[in-house]
């Protein structure tokens, strides 16, 4: 199947000839993120590529790192690792390719559709934040590893996945121990955006890309307790089990 290249204003997509409708929609899609995004964020990148793979085992081909992020996660959130970012491109699996990754759950579906968004949220948080990728160095490879929940949950949060996951997370609070908080690394790319999602509620959306562009000094419990405005972490970490609860509930 031939490669072909379309273009948007602020976006080019690569993707197989087959996929030249779905990569026209995914294009619409970032351009409606990167007008969003750019209202909270003081950089909104645009001028990169996103290139639609038609499987699995090409995407990981072309970008290996992949598989060592869903190896270090919990399975249940591995579903959601459809991709990968770097500053001028973005990996991900095509539409197609993503709608047969969902299962049956509900939600799963509209999550995946909307990871091309996830991954350009994640180009916006690092280009406002030198302290992330990209561009992925050995330092912030490590630090956002360290920092995954922040990392992952805000991108995850601001492509609107979060009420999508209900029902993953109301499975992963049946299964397992009790997540920590903030969420783990095996935890954050299913758990993480919750964080952000409950920020939001109380502070709005703007506390999301202030805590987000903010140096990574210190530990994840003086972030927390920044953002929550000196609420004590305990009481933080009480407040977000209620909001999984809610979540898992469908409330």
């Amino acid at each position: 199947m031939a490669w072909v290249e379309s273009a948007s204003a602020s976006f080019a997509a690569r993707h197989e000839s087959e996929d030249a409708g779905d990569a026209e929609r995914v294009l619409d899609q970032l351009e409606r993120a990167r007008e969003r995004l750019g209202e909270l964020f003081s950089r909104a990148p645009g001028d990169l590529t996103v290139v639609l793979h038609a499987s699995p085992a090409a995407l990981t081909l072309a970008q290996p790192y992949l598989a060592l992020a869903r190896a270090m996660s919990a399975p249940p959130g591995r579903r959601y690792q459809a991709g990968w970012f770097g500053e001028r491109e973005i990996h991900v699996l095509a539409p197609r390719a993503l709608e047969a990754r969902a299962s049956g759950a509900e939600g799963s579906r509209e999550a995946l559709a909307l990871s091309p968004t996830a991954l350009y949220a994640s180009v916006v948080i690092g280009a406002n934040n030198p302290d992330l990728p990209p561009p992925f160095t050995p330092a912030n490879f490590r630090r956002i590893t360290r920092w995954a929940w922040l990392a992952q949950g805000a991108a995850q949060f601001l492509a609107g996945q979060v009420p999508h996951l209900r029902p993953a997370i109301a499975r992963r609070l049946r299964e397992g121990r009790a997540p920590s908080f903030p969420p783990s690394r095996r935890d954050a790319p299913l758990l993480g955006g919750t964080v952000f999602d409950l920020l939001a509620r109380e502070e709005g959306e703007p506390a999301v890309a202030r805590m987000v562009s903010l140096p990574l000094t210190g530990d994840a419990r003086s972030a927390l307790e920044r953002a929550f405005h000196g609420r004590a972490l305990k009481h933080t970490d009480g407040t977000w089990r209620a909001h999984l609860e809610r979540l898992a509930g469908g409330g």
